[in-house]
């Protein structure tokens, strides 16, 4: 071959290598002199080389989105609109109820004349969901009307309850700082799983908290006498609901007041401060004036310049806003409710209109102010979160793991080594440089391409290791083969490459696609297992193929084409 190919190739190498090098152990920001001190390509390496759960140590959560809650209430919310939509249009109706039982999720509406169910059923329809063909389908028996959602229907709207609560989960992991999660699928279709683990985390605690809370958010309307009389307050739940008659009413809930001396509320000072005041109940009109889903902003500031009493300002979108402020300036002097997860956390009287902004006041710390605020702003699940599966993996156990690894790794390396050295003589240091090549290529591949290396990714660097080894073995043995047949060695060797490499191509084909499978249906450390080793085969095709053939053919002509013998 001529000098000008071989410069071409030997410049190539050299770039491939160098790149590597940087990708691997290089800063990412402007080089300084402790960059190229030991401990400095300590920390280059560490923060480059991205560490999977078991390396880094953190949480493995496996949560359940109980979408059984997420259809009971779609059902009891259509209930309540649907009787609301017959009533405002006049129609008998005596009664509405949401079924959800035995895996059958319907709303049923009853009334005293069953000559008006067709108007009842096209007025519900007409201001709720139930009209959705595809997920509801209505049906008429004696006095009641009843719509239900489909087995069909009970899939797909489980299925987008799970994919929004995976969205919200990824809002508030954003938001909380966790370093590189990993949130996705788990189980089998219709299991309802969601994988999430979080590498490195230091208050695994405080963020499991943040992925499950509730965050309903609602102003309603308290059902009290106006200021400047006192809140009407119930010492029990069961007072409340006698004050109602002994039956709540579908326009009416009855809801824990977390009693506080509320701004702008009437109210006699305890005899004694220090007193734990006791939580009462209060009734709230039902449905909310506004909710949640209108809330454009959330943020915790400190109430009176105090370090230990934080609020929570809050600002509505338009459409929200404009609701907000047309019910505010119908009910002055009524009392306006801030209801959190079903409980009253603080009421206030209104003095005048409110259009776009309030404020949540309950002597909240900072860091319960700032998680509230941010489970405002990312939004509430649509049904409860349940853990099903934990565990922790401590950083010391990671430590040892990597330990572990490295050492195996580099006790395979070494015996490797030796005994092609041993067998294939002056060949064998051939092989060793395509080997440690090799390794260098996959780890800036993983770096390059954001993969994350875990115990069993260094697995399957041990296995590149033989696969890298095992190419070299059929080049070099086809050489033996073509110098016994009286070959020249020049012939020799561009002979046992061009018929070895079909057979290099052949097995990394089938390890690749067999890989391709592992990461298409495994789960985490599998698939990790199946990207290192399908990059270390691609790295293999490079350095025991070109790269072997470049030392070899530099080799040759150093010695002439007509060299005489090979150390093989």
């Amino acid at each position: 071959m001529k000098k000008k190919n071989l410069l071409q190739r030997v410049i190539i190498i050299l770039i491939v290598t160098l790149a590597s090098l940087y990708i691997v152990v290089g800063p990412r920001h402007r080089p300084t002199r402790q960059d190229f001190t030991w401990s400095g390509v300590k920390n280059n390496l560490r923060n480059n080389i991205r560490l999977g759960l078991d390396l880094r140590g953190g949480a493995h959560l496996v949560m359940r989105v109980k979408t059984e809650e997420y259809l009971k209430k779609l059902a009891e919310g259509n209930a309540l609109a649907a009787e609301k939509a017959a009533k405002d249009k006049g129609l008998p109706v005596t009664g509405a109820r949401a079924d959800a039982s035995g895996g059958r999720y319907s709303v049923v509406l009853e009334t005293s004349d069953a000559s008006k169910l067709a108007e009842i059923r096209a007025a519900a329809e007409e201001k709720t969901d139930l009209g959705a063909a595809d997920v509801w389908s209505a049906s008429t028996s004696g006095n009641n009307v009843t719509w239900s959602i489909s087995k069909t229907a009970q899939s797909a709207l489980s299925e987008q309850a799970v994919e929004q609560a995976m969205k919200i989960i990824d809002s508030r992991l954003n938001a909380t700082g966790v370093v590189e999660p990993v949130l996705q699928r788990h189980g089998a279709t219709g299991s309802n799983q969601i994988l999430l683990q979080m590498p490195g985390i230091e208050d695994p605690e405080r963020v499991k908290k943040l992925m499950v809370v509730e965050s309903k958010l609602e102003l309603v309307h308290v059902i009290s006498p106006p200021s400047p009389a006192p809140i009407q307050e119930y010492a029990t739940e069961q007072e409340a609901v006698q004050s109602l008659g002994g039956t709540v009413p579908t326009n009416r809930r009855v809801v824990e007041y977390a009693k506080r001396n509320d701004a702008n509320v009437p109210s006699q000072p305890p005899a004694d401060p220090n007193a734990k005041k006791p939580s009462s109940y209060v009734v709230v009109e039902s449905p909310s004036v506004v909710d949640g889903s209108e809330l454009r902003n959330a943020s915790a500031v400190s109430a009176n310049n105090s370090p230990d009493d934080y609020q929570i300002q809050f600002s509505l979108k338009p459409t929200g806003a404009q609701k907000f402020g047309t019910w505010t300036a119908a009910h002055i002097n009524e009392y306006m409710g801030v209801l959190l997860n079903d409980k009253v956390e603080s009421i206030a009287y209104i003095k005048s209109q409110i259009s776009d902004s309030g404020e949540i006041s309950g002597n909240f710390t900072k860091q319960s102010a700032d998680d509230l605020a941010l489970t405002l702003r990312s939004g509430a699940l649509p049904a409860p979160i349940q853990y099903q599966e934990e565990r922790t993996v401590g950083p010391s156990l990671g430590a040892d793991s990597i330990r572990s690894g490295v050492t195996a790794s580099l006790v395979g390396l070494i015996l490797v080594v030796l005994f092609m050295v041993f067998y294939y003589k002056g060949s064998g240091l051939n092989a060793m440089v395509a080997l440690l090549l090799n390794m260098l290529i996959t780890l800036a591949a993983m770096v390059l391409f954001g993969g994350t290396m875990t115990l069993p990714g260094i697995a399957g660097l041990i296995l590149t290791i033989g696969m890298t080894v095992d190419t070299n073995v059929l080049i070099f043995e086809r050489i033996r083969e073509e110098l016994q047949t009286g070959k020249t060695v020049a012939s020799a060797v561009e002979q046992g490459f061009a018929r070895a490499f079909v057979t290099v191509i052949d097995t990394h084909v089938t390890t690749i696609v067999s890989s391709m499978f592992l990461f298409v249906f495994g789960t985490g450390p599998i698939r990790g297992f199946a990207v290192t080793l399908v990059l270390g085969l691609l790295a293999n095709l490079f350095s025991a193929v070109y790269v072997s053939r470049t030392i070899f053919i530099w080799l040759l002509n150093r010695k002439g084409r007509q060299a005489e013998t090979i150390s093989i």
